[in-house]
Order: C-alpha cells, then structure tokens, then sequence
C-alpha cells in the first residue's frame, strides 16, 4: 500500500515557479534540434565525417539503414528515402562509434522502423527525429520476444534528440550496462551507461500483456544501477503502465520538464533491489526531478504520487516546481513508497543537473511540449498525432498489442528525394535555410 512521505524539507522544496532552481519564465523548449546536451556535451557524433547515404529501405545490404550504420569511421547517416523499415524480429546494433543519424534529412513521411529494436553499444552518437515502433512482430504472447525500442548498454557520449518510441515489449526508451564492472563505484559507473541525453522525445505505449515471458511488461524507460550522468529532458510519456522512467540502485540522473501522461502503477520510481546487489556495499541515488507534469488519465492509479521509493537504497532526492493532478486538476502527492524496508527518501539540498541546463516552469510545459516532442514536428506522421491529441484531451488507454492502436503498424508508401549537402550545415544537420523552412514546406494532413 503506497504511504505518503512527509518531510519538511522535500515540501520547502517545492518552491514556487519564480524561486525554482534554474528556471527561466522566458526560455522555451526547442521545436527542431537539441539545445541541451546535458553530460553528453563532449559527444562528436559523425561530425566532420563523410556522408552516407540511405537509398532503400531494405533491412540490410548496399544502401540500406544497417549497411550505414555497421560502416567504420566518423559518418553522417543521410536518407534519400522516406517510409517503413521492416526489421523482422532483429536489432540494429550501434557498434561503431563517430555517427550523426539525420532522421531529418528523410523525405516525407520521414522513417519509422517496426518489429525490431534499437541498442547502442558505443559512444559518440547522435540519433534524431526517426520513429521506432516495435510491436510484437507476429509473436505469441509470452513466448520471450522481449525488444526495446532504444537502449544503450555500456555507452557514453550519446544523445537521442526529437525521437518517437512504441510499442515496446520490453522498455520504450532506456540505458543499462553491467553493475560491477571493475574494482569500485568509479569504474562500475565508468564501465557502465554514463553521460547520456534523450531530450524532446516521445514514449508512449509500451504494451502491456504481451510476448514478454514475464506477462506485463508495459515500461516507459529503465535507467539500470549506477547509471551516472543521464539527463532525461523535456520528453513525454504516454500511456505506460510504469517506469517513467524507473532509476535502480546508486543511479546519477535528472528528470527535467518532463510530462507524464496516464501511467498505471507507478509515474516516476527509485528501486535498488538488495537480492541483485548481493555483497557490494549499496550506492546512495542522486535524482533531480524540476519542473515536471503528471497527469493522471483513465488507467491511473488513484492518489499514485509523482515519485514513489522502493527496495533497500536511499535516495537523495531534489524536487522543485513539480506538478502532479489526477484528470480533474486535483493535486497529487508528490513522494510515496510502495515497499516497506528500510530504504529513505534523503532531501537533497542542492540539484544534480549539468551545466548547460534551461528549465521552463511547470505551468508553461503543457503550452509548449506538444509542438516540441518527438519526431519531425513540422511533418508529423498519424500515429504521433493521434498520441498527442489523446493527451491534451486526456484520453487514450495502456495496450496490449500494437494492434489496439487505432494506426497499428503504419504502412506508408516509399518516397524519394536526392539529399543535397550544400542545403544543410553538417556540424549539426540544420538547415541553412533554417529549422523554419522545414515547417513552410509542410503541410497539414490532419
């Protein structure tokens, strides 16, 4: 049974919009690109690589996506193409480092990728404005078919910008690594995850009883144990039934202008599991939560806090100019734990947040984030439309197959269109002509 912690300190925490660590009534969030980098600031990406470009969209061979992405050296991953990349029950694995992957760059619809998922096993690399949606990919429920859409194992220096996951069988959007990987906690949180960015993405629908063998498995975003450096910024979760995102033991991460949407069990969490940790001395979490929005939808559980503690590890924990509502504008509590050990909720007096950070304050997010996350916001693809309509009028549902989705997997017809280097600057893969020019030659389809 969730009970609510009540410390003096976290409620002097929860200051006012105007006294919030860091937040500028004046700052907006960015529409197009990533102006934030967080700890993953010393990432390169494929900057002053050479230009591959995608020509299909075959799941492997000459001129596909895969093709580009398993070539050696610095590279900028260009499409030529627009429409589904079918990966058939695979990964696409990030193994080389020194790539920029332009999502930008497609032709209308842009590039979505079903039944399949994405890990990064690398560093330096940047990833924007492509749509995965895994799915269960024609597999039985419970049969072990367990795909993320994106997740990092081991890597540093990486930024996922402006992206749209779904559909998950496992999680939508995480970072894992090893635990104990090397002599103390310096080299585990070296060995493992660190220094990562998801900044303007959308996370929505990680489905529910599905093919993963454990049955429910409906996750927003893991950030495994002693995973250092995360920032999780300006992103909305959608209908997961928990894990948005769920920290584990002795993690460093910051959860900035964040909004979610309808979780089920559990909005954000912090669990480190003593029985996974064995004999290693337990790491104390650091999470910063500011300016964040929780909204409570139709599968919401009543009175779920905003962030609840549970397992063995305390967690020192900064909140400030948060805001948490069932569907009616009720306030929520803001903390609460859902297990009854020892573990503590510590308040931090001061925040775990990077240098280059700006923050909105929480009553202007909900006016800003549907025009600034996810994929292609000046070319939106239905499936995302639909996601954001159904939270700005609060509807929507937690699913169980991607099927349920009223789209499903989208079947676009491919497009074409030559990239032309001389109309992009390659440092970041902005247009010259501006991020504005990308939304004057769109059009509305909806």
């Amino acid at each position: 049974m969730l009970k609510s912690i009540s410390m003096l300190a976290l409620v002097v925490a929860l200051a006012t919009p105007a006294a919030a660590q860091g937040v500028d009534p004046n700052d907006h969030l960015n529409r197009s690109t990533y102006d934030v980098l967080g700890w993953a600031r010393d990432t390169k990406g494929g900057k002053g690589g050479r230009i591959i470009r995608v020509t299909n969209l075959n799941k492997d061979g000459p001129g596909s996506f895969r093709a580009a992405v398993e070539a050696k050296g610095p590279r900028i991953i260009v499409f030529e193409v627009g429409g589904v990349i079918d990966l058939d029950s695979d990964s696409i694995k990030i193994t080389e480092p020194y790539v920029t992957i332009a999502g930008q760059t497609a032709p209308s619809p842009g590039v979505t990728f079903i039944k399949g998922e994405f890990n990064v096993e690398t560093h330096d690399v940047i990833i924007q404005h492509i749509m995965v949606r895994t799915g269960e990919a024609g597999h039985p429920k419970k049969s072990g078919w367990e795909a993320d859409g994106l997740s990092t194992r081991s890597a540093y220096n990486v930024i996922v910008d402006h992206c749209s996951f779904s559909w998950a069988t496992d999680e939508n959007l995480s970072t894992s690594g090893p635990r104990f990987d090397g002599k103390d906690v310096n080299e585990w949180r070296q060995n493992t995850s660190h220094n990562i960015t998801y900044s303007h993405d959308l996370v929505y629908e990680g489905l529910r009883n599905s093919t993963h063998g454990k049955g429910e498995h409906s996750k927003g975003g893991l950030i495994h144990d002693n995973n250092t450096g995360i920032l999780l910024y300006a992103n909305l979760y959608a209908s997961n039934e928990e894990r948005n995102a769920l920290f584990k033991g002795g993690v460093h991460a910051a959860e900035i202008n964040t909004m979610i949407y309808n979780p089920g069990q559990k909005a954000v969490h912090y669990n480190l599991i003593g029985h996974e940790w064995e004999t290693h001395p337990f790491e104390t979490g650091v999470i910063t939560l500011i300016g964040d929005v929780y909204r409570q939808g139709p599968d919401s559980r009543a009175d779920l806090p905003l962030f609840t503690l549970g397992g063995d590890g305390d967690v020192d924990l900064f909140m400030q100019d948060n805001i948490a509502v069932d569907m009616y504008g009720n306030p929520l509590p803001m903390t609460g734990t859902y297990t009854t050990g020892s573990a503590k909720i510590v308040a931090a007096k001061t925040p775990y947040l990077p240098e280059d950070i700006k923050i909105i304050p929480a009553n202007k997010l909900e006016d800003e984030i549907y025009e600034s996350v996810g994929a292609r916001p000046w070319d939106r693809d239905d499936v995302d439309f639909k996601i954001l309509s159904d939270v700005a009028e609060g509807r929507g549902e937690i699913i169980d197959s991607e099927a349920q989705n009223y789209y499903g997997y989208p079947k676009y017809k491919p497009t074409s269109q030559p990239f032309v280097e001389s109309d992009w600057n390659l440092y970041d893969m902005s247009p010259k002509a501006g991020w504005a020019s990308l939304y004057a030659h769109s059009y509305p389809k909806h």
